[in-house]
């Protein structure tokens, strides 16, 4: 049986594109990354056949490499780890733009309605390693990458999520040391930067 060709169609500085990535990696998998400008949606080919949509993507690479599992073996397990990647990607990113793309002072409103997010993501992962008990799984693939984005957020709108959310801040640091998350998370500063640099582009600055 010859080995799938797996590409993705990348670019490097969206969260989408990190959670295929890391998926793949997760399963020991080798992949090419072509860079294309792509922000925001990912393009998966398994053999030449292309799939949209990360969460669709990870759910695939799931199934189609069962080991090692990133979703719960019960389902309802399943189902709660699905909720919570429905809720990441329906509020995280978009409450993060709110802040990074106000133009003059950030208002109070977005900061808060960013941290209250958190919050509630911080409840969920309660005493937690992982948000599924012990074992870095779905929903960790699915978030993780958009918290390379926070740098930029916390300097424009002059707060840390340490201070505000520390278990959340442990969890990140936590996923972050994963070899199969640090070699695709890029550094923070060089998103930073990135972010700037649109902002100017969109007239913000």
């Amino acid at each position: 049986m010859s080995k799938a060709k797996l590409v993705i169609l990348d670019c490097w500085v969206s969260p989408f594109c990190m959670r295929v990535k890391i998926a793949l990696n997760e399963k020991g998998l080798e992949y090419e990354a072509q860079a294309e400008d792509l922000f925001g949606v990912p393009v998966f080919l398994h053999d030449g056949t292309p799939l949209c949509e990360s969460i669709i993507i990870v759910n695939y690479i799931d199934e189609t490499w069962s080991s090692p599992p990133l979703l719960p073996p019960c389902s309802y397990g399943r189902a709660q780890a699905r909720f919570w990647a429905d809720f990441i990607d329906k509020k995280v990113f978009d409450a993060c733009g709110n802040i990074w793309r106000s133009k003059g002072e950030v208002p109070v409103e977005a900061k808060k309605e960013f941290i209250e997010i958190l919050k509630q993501l911080e409840e969920a992962l309660g005493d937690k390693d992982y948000f599924i008990g012990t074992t870095f799984g779905f929903v960790d693939i699915i978030l993780i990458p958009i918290t390379s984005w926070f740098f930029a957020v916390e300097k424009i709108g002059g707060f840390t999520v340490e201070a505000e959310c520390p278990k959340f801040s442990n969890w990140m640091k936590r996923c972050l040391q994963r070899e199969s998350v640090a070699k695709v998370v890029p550094p923070p500063e060089k998103v930073y930067e990135f972010v700037l640099m649109f902002r100017k582009m969109q007239g913000i600055d």
